[in-house]
């Protein structure tokens, strides 16, 4: 058995999958697999990735579902996965050579501490410029939540995670016509029991391509709000502050208007916070319907 799977959620992204493909090809060591998610794909996904497995350069397992969104295939990896550790690379993200390499020698250095769910590490662009900033040098242990919170750092961070630790939470719930969820929730949940152990290091080379959802959120906001509520409610019960639990509140306003839902006050975990917030998440809501009125 193989130590890490490398897990790609694809829709309709054979165009540029092969990018990824060539530099799990490079990687300095072969100790993985290579899952791909196919998310429902109406292009020739499934035939690129049947002409790399009969390659056989590399050990790649295909797995087709209908489409449920980036969280559903999430689901079905941390379902499917059998190996010690997993990280996504999206479709349109790849490997530094030597990525494979970095993430299994450190695994050596924590393997033995329960304490740890896994690694994190930085992503970078092609250009080799890291995206945001780097950690704290002299940091041995942190959750994600404090990498930001408690010491500054910007930008997103790519996981290595312990697969035996990410099949302990629940997964991600379907929403009957949504396709979005933030992944964060997991994240979050998973900071409230264990560390994450820091490393500098490149393991990823992000492109943010315009049909991603990096680059539409807002539009991702608008078309799924019973994710982006579950997701809220969630944050404001594991916030560690005011400001967070308010923002959040903010947010989970807005949502709960797009679906309409007159009990959120209700619902909501933080009711007073949210009663306060009322008036921000109508002006979220508003903003955020002008913004996408012709672009949905």
């Amino acid at each position: 058995m193989k130590t890490i799977t490398v897990f790609t959620p694809a829709y309709n992204r054979a165009y540029c999958l092969d990018q990824c493909y060539q530099s799990l090809l490079r990687q300095t060591k072969n100790d993985f697999i290579w899952l791909i998610i196919d998310d429902g794909s109406t292009d020739n996904t499934k035939e690129l990735v049947q002409s790399w497995i009969n390659e056989n350069k590399i050990e790649i397992n295909y797995y087709y579902q209908k489409n449920q969104g980036m969280h559903g295939a999430h689901n079905a990896a941390y379902r499917l996965i059998k190996t010690k550790l997993n990280t996504c690379i999206d479709s349109d993200d790849f490997m530094p050579d030597d990525a494979i390499e970095k993430i299994l020698d450190n695994w050596e250095k924590i393997k033995n501490y329960n304490k740890f769910a896994g690694l994190v590490g930085l992503d970078a662009n092609n250009n080799g410029k890291i995206i945001g900033s780097k950690m704290p040098n002299d940091l041995n242990e942190t959750t994600l939540s404090e990498i930001y919170e408690k010491h500054g750092v910007k930008g997103d961070k790519k996981l290595v995670l312990r697969t035996e630790i990410v099949k302990k939470y629940p997964p991600y719930p379907i929403f009957e016509g949504e396709r979005f969820v933030p992944l964060g929730y997991l994240y979050k949940l998973i900071d409230q029991d264990y560390k994450l152990f820091p490393i500098n290091e490149v393991l990823c080379i992000v492109e943010y391509l315009e049909d991603g959802s990096s680059r539409n959120m807002l539009k991702q906001y608008r078309r799924h709000p019973q994710g982006f509520a579950f997701s809220r409610k969630n944050r404001m019960l594991l916030a560690t502050n005011f400001k967070e639990v308010f923002k959040n509140a903010i947010h989970y306003v807005s949502s709960s208007m797009f679906i309409k839902n007159g009990r959120f006050l209700q619902e909501s975990p933080k009711k007073m916070v949210t009663f306060l917030a009322i008036p921000f998440g109508v002006l979220l809501n508003i903003y955020i319907r002008i913004k996408t009125k012709n672009n949905l």
